[in-house]
């Protein structure tokens, strides 16, 4: 099994593996079940979903056409480029 995708909730985690599973790509979210530990563990890397490695090729193609976050490099806060708060 191989994470096709990160997520920064659960919402987001599902949304992705029912997009995957409509393809007809296998998926499961792995960390689900320690999204009630928030608090007590790590809030980063806990949820992904994941795909069989053989599925994966086609699972990324999926999920990049969902147009999910900011594209690396493109508006990104962290690096710095040209994102600026709305407010």
């Amino acid at each position: 099994m191989r994470s096709v995708y990160e997520a920064a909730n659960l919402v987001d985690a599902h949304l992705v593996r029912h997009a995957l599973e409509g393809s007809g790509i296998p998926a499961f979210i792995r960390g689900e079940a320690l999204v009630g530990g928030i608090g007590e563990l790590g809030v980063f890397g806990l949820l992904a979903v994941m795909v069989p490695e053989a599925a994966w090729p086609q699972a990324r193609a999926t999920v990049e056409a969902l147009g999910l976050g900011i594209p690396s490099g493109e508006g990104d806060p962290v690096a710095g480029d040209g994102w600026a708060c709305p407010a």
